[in-house]
């Protein structure tokens, strides 16, 4: 990096070449990533209680 200032310069026109989000499309995906967090906390709190049942079961049977 021989010219730190130029590298600044640069990195500042890139930037303003990035399409950035609407603050629409910002909540759209946060509620996304919030739904799917539900979701999967759901269905392993659903696969704890079933192996839960199950591994109770086999230690009533073997006792």
């Amino acid at each position: 990096m021989k010219n730190p200032i130029k590298f600044i310069q640069e990195v500042k026109q890139e930037a303003f070449k990035v399409t950035w989000p609407t603050g629409k499309e910002t909540v759209q995906g946060a509620l996304m990533v919030f739904a799917m967090a539900v979701v999967m906390s759901l269905f392993f709190l659903l696969l704890d209680q079933v192996l839960k049942f199950f591994l109770e079961l086999l230690l009533k049977v073997s006792l």
